[in-house]
Parts: structure tokens; sequence; C-alpha cells
């Protein structure tokens, strides 16, 4: 079926949220590789502020594909609504974009695209990102994954950051881009921050 049917469904919006090590990205990926099969148009963004990857969304089995960087969520609508024949818009990294991110993508659903967001919904204080907060709050779906605590093996809801070895301080910077050299999935009784 091609998407131009696809026309006829209403836009909607789906966070896929979590801890690091969740599998937030590779969740992501799978779905727009549904795209291509069903023939459907798609923009793919994420922060530039992520340097891991240049221009690209990559999950941790090594699977990638290329992304448009923009700085900030409007950014996004003024890309969208500059190219024709689009139905899908994906979002990855998406803690990294500033609070107008749920305005931007329930502008969206409301003319007709489908979007797909992903990123963490807790920062490694434990407090709601907000951007994506905003975005859970238009959101029609929720797809919230979870990890494995490094500790207990317990599912892990939380992402710790580590500072040579130890939990970081709840005065640290909010932004420290890193992977498991900074940072590791915990339970809910294993997760510690520094007073």
């Amino acid at each position: 079926m091609k998407l131009n049917a696809f026309s006829k469904l209403k836009g909607w919006i789906e966070v896929i949220c979590g801890p690091m090590f969740a599998g937030k990205s590779e969740e992501l990926l799978r779905r727009i590789n549904c795209f291509k099969y069903a023939d459907i148009s798609y923009l793919i963004f994420k922060p530039k502020i992520d340097v891991r990857s240049k221009n690209l969304i990559k999950s941790r089995d090594g699977r990638h594909i290329s992304a448009i960087e923009v700085s900030t969520s409007n950014d996004i609508w003024e890309y969208v609504t500059k190219h024709k024949n689009i139905d899908a818009i994906a979002i990855d990294e998406a803690q990294f974009f500033d609070k107008n991110l749920g305005i931007v993508c329930n502008k969206l659903a409301d003319k007709g695209y489908v979007v797909y967001v992903a990123g963490l919904d807790l920062d490694f204080k434990g407090e709601p990102f907000e951007g994506i907060a905003s975005t859970l709050a238009y959101a029609d779906k929720v797809t919230k994954l979870t990890a494995i605590c490094t500790v207990c093996g317990a599912e892990a809801t939380r992402t710790q950051r580590l500072i040579n070895g130890k939990p970081a301080s709840k005065t640290d910077n909010l932004i420290k881009i890193g992977d498991n050299e900074f940072y590791e999935s915990r339970c809910r009784q294993h997760y510690k921050l520094k007073d």
C-alpha cells in the first residue's frame, strides 16, 4: 500500500523512550525500515549537539541510516514544510532538543504526518528532559523500553552517570555526550545521585 492512501489516515505521534542501552535507536530504525517496504516517504532528524556520529542514526548492533542534523526543534518544522511528498518524520536523540519539541511534533501530526520520536525520558538526575516531556504529553502512543541494571540484572529504567566510577553530582552539567564510559543503566534501587 502506497502512503498516498496513507493520507486518509490522520497523523499521530509515537514516542519511544527509556534509559540508555534500552534499544531506542534500534527500535526507531526498525520502524523506519518498515517505511521502506511500504513505500512511505520520510525524513529523519537528529540534533547537531550529538557528535558521536555525524549525519547518522546508529544502533548498538551496528545498523545505521543517514539523518539530517538540526539545532532546534523549529528547524525540523522549517525543513519539513519546505519539502513535499513526505509522509513520516523520525527524530532520534530527542532529549537534546528544546522544550518546543512537543509543540512542533503536535503541529506536524495535526498536518497529517506520522511522527516517531526516540530519546531518553529521564536525565542522569532522574528528572524528565523538557523536550521529551512535552512530546509525551502530545503523544498518541508511548513505547517505554527498559534496559538491564548493571548492578543486579533487574529491569533498568534509569541512566546512571558515573565520574571516575562514582555517581555524578546533581550539580553537574545536564548534558554530557558519551556512552558506556560515563553511563550505565540502573534499576530504581541501584540508581544513585551524589548530593
